[in-house]
C-alpha cells in the first residue's frame, strides 16, 4: 500500500552553513520521524505565495500545520500593540498568509488537517476565531509555560479516541483561543479550561492541538491522522 504523502509547513529562520548566513525555511526533524513513523512520507512545505496552495494540495494527501512564531494579531483584528509582551516574536508575514490559505483550502477541500501549536491558532484564525495574546496577563499564572502538563480530553473526539480522557502532554505556550472560529468545537481543556484543543465539526479528520504530539512517547494522534490521509 502507497504511503500518504503528507506536507508540513516550516519554519522561515536565518540558518547558517559554512560562512553563509541565508534565511531558510527549515523544520526540526521531530515533524518528519513521528509522520514517517505513523506510516506517512513527509515532505516540507516552503512558506511561498498563497497562490500556489491549490498545487500544494493537488499532491498531498495531508497537512501538518507546524508550530513557531506567534500568527500576526492584525489577522484576528487586534493591531500589533506597543505593549505586546517582550518574549513574543515579530510576525512572519509571508508564513501567516500562506499557511491560513493553506488552511483554509484544506478545510474548503477536505484534506486532512493537523494543526499543531502555533498551527492551532492558524486553524483558528483561518476560520474567523481570535487569540489571546498573553495568558499570564489573562489567567493570572504562567503555569502554561511548563512544557510538561495535564489535559482533559473529550472521549467521543477523534483526539480522546487516539489518547484517551485524560493526557500528559508536552508544549509550553504564552497564547491560547479566545473566541473559537466557525464550525469549530473545543475537545481538551487545561485545568484552568484554556482550549488545548479544536475540532472541525463535518470534516474528516481537521484537529488542532496545543501541544507538541511529535515530541511525546505516544504517537496515537499522529497515527490517527495519517489513518485519515490513507487515499
Amino acid at each position: 500500500m502507497a504511503r500518504p504523502i503528507v506536507g508540513i509547513t516550516t519554519y522561515l529562520e536565518a540558518a547558517r552553513w559554512g560562512v553563509w548566513v541565508r534565511e531558510a525555511a527549515v523544520s526540526p526533524q521531530a515533524y518528519a520521524r513521528a509522520v514517517e513513523k505513523a506510516g506517512a512520507a513527509p515532505v516540507l512545505l516552503p512558506p511561498i505565495t498563497p497562490y500556489a496552495v491549490p498545487d500544494y494540495l493537488r499532491g498531498l494527501d495531508g497537512v501538518v500545520l507546524a508550530g513557531g512564531v506567534e500568527v500576526d494579531p492584525a489577522l484576528y483584528g487586534e493591531e500589533d500593540a506597543e505593549d505586546r509582551a517582550d518574549d513574543v516574536g515579530e510576525p512572519q508575514p509571508h508564513r501567516d498568509r500562506f499557511e491560513v490559505a493553506l488552511a483554509q483550502a484544506a478545510v474548503e477541500g477536505g484534506v486532512p488537517l493537523l494543526a499543531i501549536s502555533r498551527g492551532m491558532h492558524v486553524l483558528n484564525v483561518a476560520q474567523g476565531g481570535t487569540l489571546i495574546r498573553s495568558l499570564p496577563e489573562s489567567v493570572g499564572h504562567d503555569r502554561h509555560e511548563t512544557a510538561r502538563h495535564a489535559v482533559t480530553v473529550s472521549v467521543s473526539s477523534k483526539v480522546g479516541k487516539a489518547i484517551g480522557d485524560r493526557a500528559e502532554v508536552t508544549g509550553a505556550h504564552r497564547q491560547a483561543v479566545r473566541r473559537l472560529g466557525t464550525g469549530l468545537i473545543a475537545v481538551a481543556w487545561a485545568d484552568d479550561q484554556i482550549v488545548e484543543a479544536v475540532e472541525l465539526q463535518g470534516h474528516r479528520f481537521a484537529v488542532g492541538v496545543q501541544w507538541h504530539p511529535e515530541r511525546g512517547a505516544d504517537n496515537g494522534l499522529i497515527e490517527a491522522f495519517v489513518d485519515a490521509a490513507r487515499p
